[in-house]
């Protein structure tokens, strides 16, 4: 009896440390030249706490296990790393940034190099490198996903109003993730800078066709949706959110009125 108690008792204490909060703590790199990215943004997504580099491309983040972190850096491929246990003991991350590819490249291949069977000749053509971090001092890699890009069929047959109007209602704490990052100084500031729209896409569940669309059915110019900060295009949803909130209170308090005072 008394050793199953212990057990449970340790097993409780396990759980409560490991979810407990603990600092990330790594540096951000150029994957080609190996150089320190200063400036680099760091944002916890789960907690809503942000970061940047320092002149090093050094960074200290506070997180739990399962959290996810979006690292990203102008005129680079973002990515998202789940926090894991193994992140968490006290190791240096080393996080390697790709630089974002040209609009327009232009791409070579030797003919001298192609032998006319494609099982071959597809063996010839570069593949897209993964970007990865590393733990100093430890021999394994990670693999890291670029930030998704949520698309459906259902949600593009919607208003963007009323989805985001739904979207808030049913998940309020995606709503008090955006006001967070308005109100913080440290996460207004870094979102004053940042134009790739990839922290409200993950929150609002939207591509960047879409948000446009939301913007546009608010009655933003085509001119603010392209040339807005991130910053200035949360507040804006936030605005239209109230504003469609507050009409449709005014619905439904019309609606409770009894016909005879309506007149």
């Amino acid at each position: 009896m008394h050793k199953n108690i212990f057990i449970l008792l340790l097993l409780f204490f396990t759980i409560l440390v490991s979810s407990q909060d603990k600092k990330l703590k790594g540096q951000v790199i150029h994957s080609e030249t190996k150089k320190p990215l200063s400036a680099a943004h760091i944002l916890n997504l789960n907690s809503v706490i942000g970061t940047i580099t320092n002149e090093k491309g050094l960074f200290e983040l506070t997180t739990k296990t399962n959290d996810t972190v979006l690292v990203s850096y102008l005129g680079f491929e973002s990515i998202k790393l789940k926090v894991t246990n193994d992140l968490l003991k006290g190791n240096e991350l080393v996080i390697a940034l790709n630089e974002k590819p040209e609009e327009v490249k232009e791409v070579i291949i030797k003919s001298t190099k192609l032998i006319g069977i494609l099982e071959v000749d597809v063996k010839q053509v570069p593949k897209d490198r993964f970007t990865r971090i590393h733990l100093n001092g430890l021999p394994q890699t990670y693999e890291v996903g670029k930030p998704q890009r949520i698309t459906s069929p259902l949600t593009k047959l919607l208003n963007p109003v009323d989805l985001v109007y739904n979207l808030f209602g049913k998940k309020p704490k995606q709503l008090k993730k955006l006001k967070k990052l308005k109100k913080e100084d440290n996460l207004r500031k870094m979102l004053a800078g940042k134009f790739d729209r990839e922290v409200m896409m993950e929150y609002l569940e939207m591509d960047k066709q879409q948000l446009t669309k939301l913007l546009t059915d608010c009655n933003y110019s085509e001119y603010f949706i392209k040339k807005a900060s991130d910053l200035q295009m949360i507040e804006a949803v936030l605005n239209c959110y109230e504003n469609y909130k507050a009409i449709q209170k005014g619905k439904i308090d019309r609606d409770r009125i009894p016909e005879n005072k309506k007149n």
